[in-house]
């Protein structure tokens, strides 16, 4: 017997709230491995992101067989649709954060404490939050409160744009004053970046989750 289009929908939805629940685990081991600089916490918080291709093409694979089989229309369409982008948010959510692993690993040694402490751990904090609240939109039907969490994901996000914007200013600084060569810099901006880009992923999959209770434009 096929299950109904509901069952279906829902297996969906729980499975991108596990998906989400992994990605949010991993960043806050970050969180833990940026306060010590303890590269064996880094790779730990790889067990989080295995098999994410195999994981994100499931669930989209189940999207396309309700499509087929149900044909849904109006919000129902809305929906599916809109799983079907947040699966691709979150994949490239995992991918942000398995570059930022990888980037930090290579860095984390030439970045100063006082940075560190300044600017990559509250960063890191507010994706964190972003992420979180993100995940809980998606058991969230009350379109009210679905918009006061897409606002409190929104600061989140801003905080973390602007704490990059921050750490970006202070290490061209210390480059431009500094005799080492200016590729340590880059380096270093160019891991933090995938840190900030996760926050700006939490943000898409909140406008998604929010789309789907109140219509409006697809924007992500």
């Amino acid at each position: 017997m096929l299950p109904t289009f509901r069952e279906s929908l829902d297996n969906v939805k729980e499975s991108i709230y596990t998906l989400g629940k992994n990605l949010v685990e991993a960043n806050e081991v970050i969180l833990e491995s940026l306060k010590q600089c303890d590269k064996t916490k880094f790779e730990d918080a790889k067990k989080y992101l295995k098999n994410i291709s195999n994981k994100t093409n499931d669930i989209d694979n189940e999207i396309i067989k309700i499509l087929a089989l149900y044909s849904p229309e109006a919000r129902d369409l809305r929906r599916v649709v809109a799983y079907l982008k947040i699966v691709h948010e979150i994949q490239r959510a995992y991918s942000n954060t398995r570059n930022f692993i990888r980037g930090f690993n290579d860095i984390c040694d030439d970045l100063d404490l006082e940075t560190i402490n300044e600017y990559a751990i509250p960063m890191q904090t507010s994706t964190i939050k972003a992420l979180k609240i993100s995940i809980e939109m998606v058991n969230v039907e009350d379109a009210d409160e679905l918009q006061d969490m897409y606002e409190d994901v929104l600061i989140e996000e801003n905080k973390a744009d602007d704490l990059y914007e921050m750490i970006e200013r202070n290490l061209i600084a210390q480059a431009e004053n500094s005799s080492t060569n200016f590729e340590k810099f880059h380096k270093m901006l160019r891991a933090l970046r995938k840190g900030e880009k996760i926050a700006n992923r939490a943000i898409s999959i909140a406008n998604l989750l929010l789309y789907i209770e109140v219509g409006g434009s697809l924007n992500s």
